[in-house]
């Protein structure tokens, strides 16, 4: 029994590790945005979307035949809003950019801002088909819009973009967009008119279009998901050959990185099926496939979506409905992390604009929830401290005798009314408070680039002072002086010091060493979750304190 702090503790160190080794990785490097032509040129053999890796059915076999088409010249319409600027190119009137004016690539004033859709893919998002193929010419169409100008600007209200195109056998589609000044949510009105002379029987699908994530695993999901049957459905990239047909009642997909999401969300919540595919460039596409429809001729249907790309931020979700809240999901302590969330905001939005703070004052509120049990295992780490000279002794009598031994010391136990597990509570309390608030973190976009003061300047990255080319062992680009990671790593020796120590003096060396290996593995965490811990462990420091000094 005099063993279970430093199970405690290895069981926690070791739960930390696994978090550091296998899900926490680096930020990616950001391109810088090319500039977009306003038109574009037809390029002679201009390769075609490659072919997917699998198909599961013969419709899905079909979509990937080649289909030859003459290449025109196509139109880039431009859309500003308060919020974003869209290039729309007039082939398959896709979006070729989005580019969120409140976000940017990287930290620094002078870094592009966010472009959701990658300069180099290949064709663009928001990608209209028929699973079977059944109206030819229309992969890779040229649409036309009424409108003459090629940059249309929203800064109050809404407007209609509208292009369409008409088929030699006479099958018309439109896609009208409704872009708003105020919100993300892009309206999208899709009409299909059947002014030919046969029937077309096919499934109509709508689609995202995103290079796939890196491979390697994260702590946060990135890839493709939708809410079917109420429920959030996550795909991993590699289990997409798999399995990458989802049937059911689809609210919304989408395709999400670590901060921002793009997703087609249908008017109502439908029968319908979400259909993957992983292109040779890995190129992921997402498509929202509706039911086969007959479309007789002379006959005419609407299908009505909202779009949206943007952050992903729990609060606009959530005022947005349509359940899109539920893409931002933190892991198993889901219900922790969200309403850390909830805290941080409110705090930076009603007292003191800086998440640095609001984290403290965060962490003190946690720490005073949990006050009363931790104080019970102050005061039994305190007894335990008192009893270390009985034990000693008992060693010292019994110690080649291991049974013996145990009986006394369950007797001591006894007689002191101390329980020797109680110093592990803490330590096994803070486990899904430290999960959630790392997947918190990790995922929030309130953090993303949110300085704190001095040389932290993003809470959402590992602290750097006096950053550095010279490559630091355990220590993951960019390089520099972790200062408050070491004067976390300080703290935890303090507290290491202030609790009694095993009486197997190389459990104790053990144990010195925890604080060592805390620092090593805090190093490449975030500086707000740092900051939580250090917070939190001053706290636990004085608490400590108080209690000791009450009963000596």
């Amino acid at each position: 029994m005099e063993n279970a702090r430093l199970i405690g503790a290895i069981v926690l160190s070791m739960l930390v590790f696994v978090v550091w080794n296998h899900f926490f990785v680096g930020k990616q490097k950001v391109e810088q945005p090319k500039k977009t032509p306003q038109a574009e040129q037809p390029v002679a053999n201009a390769p075609e979307l490659p072919a997917t890796e699998q198909a599961v059915t013969p419709a899905a076999a079909a979509l990937q035949a080649p289909e030859l088409h003459t290449l025109q010249p196509a139109r880039s319409i431009t859309v500003n809003t308060p919020l974003y600027s869209v290039k729309i190119s007039e082939r398959g009137a896709e979006f070729k950019s989005f580019v969120l004016k409140n976000y940017r690539q990287s930290l620094g004033s002078d870094s592009p801002l966010y472009e959701m859709i990658p300069p180099g893919m290949q064709g663009g998002t928001v990608r209209l088909g028929f699973a079977g193929r059944s109206v030819e010419g229309l992969k890779g169409a040229v649409f036309k819009t009424s409108l003459e100008s090629d940059s249309v600007d929203i800064s109050d209200g809404s407007r209609e973009v509208a292009f369409s195109w008409r088929s030699p056998q006479g099958f018309v589609v439109e896609k009208k967009f409704v872009f708003s000044s105020a919100t993300y949510m892009i309206g999208l009105n899709v009409t299909l008119t059947n002014d030919s002379s046969q029937t077309v029987r096919d499934k109509l699908f709508l689609s995202l279009l995103k290079p796939a994530a890196e491979k390697g695993s994260r702590m946060g999901f990135e890839g493709p998901s939708a809410l079917i049957n109420n429920k959030v459905q996550e795909v991993k990239t590699k289990k997409i050959k798999k399995k990458n047909v989802y049937d059911g009642k689809l609210t919304w997909i989408s395709i999400q990185d670590r901060y921002f999401m793009s997703a087609i969300i249908p008017e109502q919540a439908d029968e319908a099926s979400m259909r993957l595919f992983l292109h040779e460039n890995d190129l992921l596409e997402n498509q929202y496939v509706h039911p086969e429809r007959v479309l007789d001729p002379g006959s005419r249907h609407m299908f009505k979506y909202n779009l949206f790309l943007g952050p992903k931020s729990l609060k606009l979700l959530k005022q947005l409905d349509y359940d899109l809240d539920k893409a931002v999901n933190f892991g198993w302590f889901d219900f922790l992390a969200k309403p850390f969330v909830w805290i941080m905001d409110f705090l930076y939005e009603h007292f003191i604009a800086n998440y640095g703070v609001a984290i403290i004052i965060l962490t003190i509120i946690s720490k005073i929830v949990l006050w009363p049990l931790g104080n019970i295992s102050y005061k039994s780490m305190a007894e335990m401290k008192k009893i270390q000279p009985e034990i000693a002794k008992l060693k010292e009598k019994h110690g080649d005798d291991k049974k013996k031994m145990n009986e006394e010391m369950m007797h001591l136990y006894k007689a002191y009314k101390v329980n020797p597990l109680g110093g592990c509570l803490p330590m096994l309390v803070q486990i899904p408070v430290f999960f959630a608030l790392y997947r918190m973190l990790y995922g929030a976009i309130e953090l993303r680039h949110a300085p704190f003061f001095g040389w932290i300047t993003d809470l959402s990255a590992p602290d750097r002072l006096l950053r550095f080319d010279v490559a630091i062992p355990f220590m993951q680009p960019p390089y520099g002086i972790p200062v408050l990671t070491i004067i976390m790593g300080a703290t935890q020796l303090i507290q290491q010091k202030m609790s009694p120590p095993p009486g197997d003096p190389a459990q104790a060396k053990m144990m010195m060493l925890m604080p060592l290996v805390f620092t090593v593995i805090f190093i490449n965490f975030s500086s707000g979750l740092v900051l939580y811990w250090l917070i939190n462990n001053i706290l636990s420091i004085a608490q400590q304190y108080y209690v000791s000094k009450k009963r000596a």
